[in-house]
């Protein structure tokens, strides 16, 4: 059986799951729903309308389903999706959509999210990322599967992060960047593949080889690189990892994260 702290507030309207605790001095907001077997540790807030998924665990002074900080934003009933088995350190922030950007962020399952980091409004984000302290994201991103985001990072409203990505800390990531990328540097540039992720994930080594050679042709070969983008494109399948790398830059609308060395080469 859950518990509720008889410091805790739960407004009427609230449903909490089966075996739920909710610590001390918890603020519950009438549109909340949380899933079965969370642990609100204390002096956590829910707002808005707002689902938890079960097995999460969030520490105090989180705040969840908060307004978006966006000046059109007029109170609308929008909405912000947790998934299941999530870890929300001290201080993280996970704000509601707004009706322009489809009034829903939305984050997936088993994430862990470091103390004061931020999903910004209309974001979505995908399963198992890691945000570590102070990663934040401005609204409408999306952000891929298995996802890593450093400390210190902030990531430029409406760009997309593909699976698999590693960005390294203290970067300002303005452009989308592939999946399975690594990116660093104060301004985010790629800096090659996520070689440790991809092994992680069960990547032979041939595989690795073939998506490696891709990797170099695409942003290293000669020419600009919309040509060398054109060259590539009969590589797609040779690797289900290649084609899904050209198929993000394909639904592009934003410019991409390149390395360093390519940026007078696009």
């Amino acid at each position: 059986m859950g518990t509720i702290d008889p410091t805790a507030r739960v407004e009427d309207g609230a449903v909490i799951g089966e075996g739920t605790t909710i610590g001390p001095y918890c603020i519950i907001g009438p549109n909340v729903v949380i899933g079965e077997n969370c642990k609100l540790i204390a002096h956590v807030q829910v707002m808005g309308h707002t689902s938890i998924g079960a097995d999460c665990t969030i520490s105090p002074f989180a705040v969840l389903g908060g307004a978006p900080q966006d000046l059109s934003y007029r109170g609308e009933p929008t909405r912000l999706e947790i998934g299941s088995g999530c870890t929300i350190r001290e201080g993280v922030t996970m704000n509601v959509g707004t009706v322009k950007g489809g009034g829903l962020t939305r984050v997936g399952d088993r994430g862990y999210f470091m103390n004061n980091s931020h999903v910004g409004h209309d974001c979505t984000v995908g399963n198992n990322a890691i945000f570590a302290t102070s990663a934040t994201l401005g609204g409408h991103c999306e952000i891929g599967d298995f996802v890593y985001i450093g400390g210190l990072s902030a990531v430029h409203q409406f760009t997309r992060i593909g699976p698999q990505v590693m960005v390294g800390g203290v970067c300002g990531v303005r452009g989308d960047i592939i999946p399975f990328g690594l990116a660093n540097g104060q301004y985010a540039s790629l800096e090659g593949l996520n070689i440790i992720g991809m092994k992680r994930r069960q990547f032979t080594k041939e595989r690795l080889a073939k998506v490696r050679s891709f990797y170099q042709q695409l942003f290293h070969g000669p020419g600009i690189f919309a040509e060398r983008l054109n060259a590539v494109q009969p590589l797609a399948g040779e690797d289900p990892a290649i084609a899904e790398i050209l198929t993000f830059i394909a639904q592009g609308k934003r410019a991409l994260c390149l390395p360093a060395d390519d940026g007078n080469k696009h």
